[in-house]
């Protein structure tokens, strides 16, 4: 039996598996909140889905290959990004106590009227677009190159498996099939650590004392990451919608702890990359130490990419359903729900199989949303509703100055890689902070 053929048993086994045993929605409540009698997730199952729903195959593809750039520095730089997890998990935590409010939507259509519940609603739906055809798309690359059949077939395939599962109970199935797959990907990233450091040439110490704490080689995109954690998050209502189905306290904690535990799986993940910089290795580094360790490994690696696909899948499917549903107040009907499901899961995966290129012109990236930052962090300012345009249009236009480099070089002042994306950003919510706060100012 070939590594293939292994492959797809992991892909259909794993996938009948969590379909037996994911529990069958019979009310909205289950469906779109995962509770059931008044049962909510407690803080060990909140914080295992919300880290595993954020462990993503490209979070973690793309963390091997930073550290096979910068070493453990390239690590610790995207880790940067799990601050999000503290971050909104404050915010939200102040806006049911003091706020009273009980979802993102409600507070925007509350404090700034429908249009700007509308403009965000597409935003995040976009978001949601994008995480099916990026996540399945590493998932294509371990069965042949991009564009070949079984790519495609790879991904059809994949995509339908964690669709009937999610289908079947929505929410519910997503938050308990995550503590399922955290725990898997918490054990496959311990076979993969063990191997490396039990190889005679390679040290913890040598791990933890690679790169270069400069900016040319990772601090760029470490101080980016800190300045787009406080906007990121909002525009991700797989984070944002696990952030109000328990009690306020629970919450905060789970939140808390995902944030540290979120980053510290990142750091572990990209000593794969590093590992893969000490002995030379060039292009995906994950792929490459999976074939450089033998068969066995690069199934563990290729099992994890299918773990943390499937559980960013799941939840993608679950928050455009309740998107749609509850936020839109389409119905809060399951069979709406469920075929809301399968149309993301459709118009998700049709840009890889119509034409690889456009995937770069679908992408809402970190920098489009930086004008949600003052929106939540000064959530309790009385502002005029003009302020949110002002501000997320503004972070908008900063996002296309960045795609289109079109952002002058005289007001980059690092240099190396990501050096755009750090002064872009700088400024960007600079601007975005002003803008917010001017028709207060003018107001008075």
């Amino acid at each position: 039996m070939d590594v293939i053929n292994w492959q797809w048993a992991l892909i259909i086994g794993s996938s009948v598996i969590l379909f037996i045993i994911s529990p069958y929605a019979k009310s909205p409540n289950q469906f779109f909140r995962a509770t059931k009698l008044n049962k909510k997730p407690n803080a060990f199952v909140l914080t295992g889905s919300l880290i595993i729903s954020w462990i993503f195959a490209k979070s973690i593809t793309n963390a091997a290959n930073l550290g096979l750039d910068f070493g453990i520095v390239g690590g610790i730089a995207y880790a940067g990004y799990y601050l999000s997890f503290a971050v909104a998990g404050i915010i939200i935590y102040r806006m049911r106590k003091y706020g009273g409010f009980k979802s993102i939507h409600q507070f925007l259509t509350s404090k700034f009227g429908r249009s700007a519940m509308v403009l965000f609603s597409i935003l995040i739906s976009i978001r949601l677009f994008n995480e099916v055809w990026s996540n399945t798309t590493v998932i294509g690359t371990y069965f042949g190159p991009q564009g070949s059949e079984s790519f495609y077939w790879a991904i059809i395939v994949f995509t339908f498996l964690t669709l009937a599962y999610a289908m079947k109970g929505g929410l519910s199935s997503s938050i308990f099939t995550d503590v399922i797959q955290m725990g898997l990907f918490s054990v496959l990233l311990g076979v993969i650590l063990w191997s490396i450091f039990t190889k005679d040439d390679f040290t913890i110490k040598e791990a933890a004392t690679s790169g270069t704490w400069s900016f040319e080689l990772g601090l760029n995109l470490f101080f980016a990451a800190i300045i787009q954690s406080f906007s990121y998050p909002f525009h991700d209502p797989v984070l944002t919608d696990r952030g109000f189905i328990s009690s306020p306290k629970v919450t905060l904690k789970s939140f808390m702890w995902a944030s540290v535990l979120g980053g510290l799986c990142i750091i572990l993940f990209s000593i794969i990359g590093v590992y893969a910089q000490s002995k030379g290795m060039v292009g995906q580094a994950a792929v490459e130490v999976g074939k450089a360790f033998g068969v066995v490994i690069l199934l563990v690696i290729n099992f994890i990419m299918i773990t943390s696909a499937a559980s960013t899948l799941d939840s993608t499917f679950s928050s455009f359903s309740k998107l749609l549903s509850i936020d839109l107040k389409m119905g809060k009907d399951i069979s709406l729900g469920r075929a809301s499901m399968a149309a993301v899961a459709i118009l998700g995966t049709l840009p890889i199989l119509l034409d690889a290129e456009i995937l770069s012109a679908t992408t809402i990236s970190g920098t489009m949303v930086i004008g949600l930052t003052p929106v939540f962090i000064f959530w309790n300012m009385e502002v005029p509703k003009i302020s949110f345009h002002l501000s997320v249009i503004c972070g908008l236009i900063f996002g296309f100055l960045l795609v289109f480099e079109l952002f002058p070089k005289a007001l980059i002042f690092t240099n190396g890689k990501y050096a755009d994306l750090l002064w872009v950003n700088v400024f960007g919510i600079t601007s975005c902070m002003i803008l917010y706060v001017i028709p207060k100012w003018i107001k008075r």
